[in-house]
């Protein structure tokens, strides 16, 4: 084989006993997950927002921007239950260049994945103890999320991955809300089929064990928008294409029907600034229409501290050094106003 095989890594089991989740922090992430739970159950009308840094790059810039969030949700918790991303893997498209904090917890240093994963689950660990956040994180390798089990409210699949079998067995074996994206060809039966694969048990092979999961009815979509044949950002996030995935739900009957919309990537076209405009689209689509507003339970949303976009060797404090973001003055903003819009979109469809 063409590999070096460096050293073996410790088991997730190893790994959360070196760094176990006292029980006051579990108390707090079982609160989360009740309130998170609630609002794709529709029990609640409360409105999600995933919002955080497109990569978790360094953890004192995530930390602050996280505890800002904290100050934020106090003043919104009647309209809004805010999810903070930190994404740990990063992978380019291409699969160069940084890869995120699982594989360079230093940026700027050369990859160990052992100290990687320490970073990260301390990284979880600490916003939950500092700011009572439980966050979430992308599920880009499936065998990885049972090092962060225990700490996370919410994961996402990403389009690249949405494909995947084992993807969609794991998912099917969380107990947590995963949303699954369309995949960057826009196929919407492939995520509805992830979707379908997702809410269904299924005994597979996870870790080296046989397991039987028990299906997932918090398996959700998630809109992020795609790509042509000749390469061109196309979204999905207008009203036509949200009242044609009312229609889909309804024909393949899922439990909960639920969507998130992610305001970048190919919906943007990772224009970062559009966020702003396409997040007041999807709340006056859902004001207008009921079917929609019963539907879209939240956005999702790359934000940081500093606007933009950097190299990884500038150094700017709290600015991605992946997809460019919105920054925080913007996104302090944009959170109160999707507040007001979101009530008014409850009284429209009282």
């Amino acid at each position: 084989m063409n590999m070096n095989f460096i050293r073996k890594l410790p088991t997730p089991q190893e790994i959360k006993n070196m760094y176990p989740l006292d029980e006051k922090l579990a108390k707090i992430k079982k609160a989360n997950d009740e309130e998170i739970q609630k609002v794709f159950k529709g029990e609640s009308d409360k409105f999600i927002l995933i919002i955080g840094p497109c990569s978790a790059d360094r953890e004192d810039a995530v930390i602050d921007y996280i505890k800002r969030l904290r100050i934020v949700q106090d003043k919104v918790k009647d309209e809004i239950v805010i999810i903070p991303r930190i994404y740990t893997n990063k992978p380019r498209t291409t699969g160069e260049g940084y890869k995120g904090m699982l594989h360079q917890p230093d940026p700027n240093a050369k990859p160990n994945m052992l100290k990687g994963l320490i970073a990260i689950r301390k990284l979880h660990m600490r916003a939950i103890a500092e700011t009572g956040f439980s966050c979430a994180d992308e599920m880009l390798y499936s065998e990885n999320h049972r090092y962060l089990s225990d700490l996370l409210s919410y994961v996402a699949v990403g389009a690249r991955s949405v494909e995947d079998q084992q993807h969609r067995l794991t998912a099917s074996g969380l107990d947590i809300p995963v949303g699954m994206k369309n995949p960057t060809s826009g196929d919407i039966n492939v995520m509805l089929n992830s979707i379908f694969a997702a809410q269904h048990g299924h005994t597979f092979i996870y870790r080296g064990w046989e397991v039987e999961s028990q299906g997932n009815p918090l398996a959700h979509a998630i809109l992020r928008g795609y790509v042509n044949k000749q390469g061109e950002s196309n979204p999905n996030y207008h009203y036509e294409d949200l009242i044609s995935l009312t229609k889909l739900y309804d024909e393949n009957h899922f439990k909960y029907p639920s969507l998130i919309i992610d305001t970048n990537h190919s919906n943007s076209n990772k224009q970062y600034l559009e966020q702003i405009r396409i997040a007041k689209e999807v709340l006056h689509s859902a004001k207008h229409n009921k079917m929609i507003f019963k539907l879209v339970k939240g956005l999702m949303i790359e934000s940081y501290i500093e606007d933009g976009c950097q190299k990884v060797d500038e150094g700017i404090y709290g600015k991605s050094i992946t997809d460019p973001c919105l920054g925080w003055d913007k996104t302090e903003q944009l959170i109160y106003e999707i507040a007001s819009l979101w009530k008014q979109c409850k009284e429209a469809n009282k």
